[in-house]
């Protein structure tokens, strides 16, 4: 069982998942954060593979992309980097990338390589779900890394079965129809679309994510499902305050 899985079984409430992009601000920093986040007491990374045509992130996380690639980090690299920080680091690891710059890499080498450099999981928010099952499933199973899958306030109950069907890290429910970095209160319209997936009694564990930014927004959406993610703002906290403010902005997020 993997280090996700693990989590899972022995945590239901109130998992923050902090997202941030490899090789953001600086080249080398990937490393540095993941232990900063890991002492601070988050419970899931979720390291973002600096990619030109980011579909779903906003321009926060377009930025940071933008300067991670010219800094010249690579998924080779990458892949590097999170052996380092397992020397001394046991939290949970999930990559989020887009099906092109996975599949120019060669899927099966990645998921080896990613295996061996004890990665958890991953998130490839535009790879569909039926390819996944009929191509990748069997792959990923091989080598014991977890898939989560997407779903939208727009995905029909059918596909939200199928999503839950085929994650086996966790279920990612997109809190708005629209791009990453939203800094809004949650709605009451979004807080309907969160109680009808609570009320579906999904097999596999939730996650919410986009727009969740601060200690409210956080325990608000730990309501409706086993946790939340934060990106954007941990991004803008980044290039804002540095490295250094990382266990303060966990501590706020954290805070009862």
């Amino acid at each position: 069982m993997n280090k996700l899985k693990q989590l899972f079984q022995s945590k239901s409430r109130n998992i923050l998942n902090i997202y941030f992009t490899a090789g953001y601000p600086e080249r080398d920093d990937t490393v540095a954060i993941i232990h900063q986040l890991d002492n601070a007491g988050v419970d899931i990374i979720e390291l973002g593979i600096p990619y030109s045509d980011p579909l779903a992130d906003g321009m926060t996380i377009q930025e940071s992309s933008k300067v991670a690639l010219q800094n010249g980090i690579s998924l080779e690299l990458v892949l590097r980097q999170v052996t380092e920080a397992r020397k001394n680091s046991n939290i949970p690891i999930i990559l989020m990338g887009y099906y092109n710059q996975f599949l120019q890499y060669g899927i099966g080498k990645l998921l080896k390589e990613a295996a061996d450099a004890n990665v958890d999981g991953m998130i490839i928010p535009d790879l569909p779900m039926d390819y996944y099952e009929q191509h990748y499933k069997a792959q990923f199973e091989t080598y014991n890394i977890s898939m989560s899958f997407l779903v939208t306030p727009e995905t029909s109950s059918l596909r939200i079965r199928q999503a839950d069907k085929l994650s086996d890290g966790f279920l990612y429910i997109v809190a708005q129809s629209s791009i990453t970095g939203g800094q809004k209160s949650i709605s009451d319209r979004q807080v309907e679309y969160f109680d009808k997936l609570k009320n579906m009694h999904l097999n596999t564990p939730t996650l919410i994510g986009f727009g969740i930014h601060d200690n409210a927004t956080f325990y608000k959406a730990c309501d409706y499902a086993h946790g939340a993610i934060i990106g954007s703002a941990f991004i803008r906290l980044l290039r804002d305050k540095g490295i250094e403010a990382i266990p303060n902005f966990v501590k706020e997020i954290k805070e009862t």
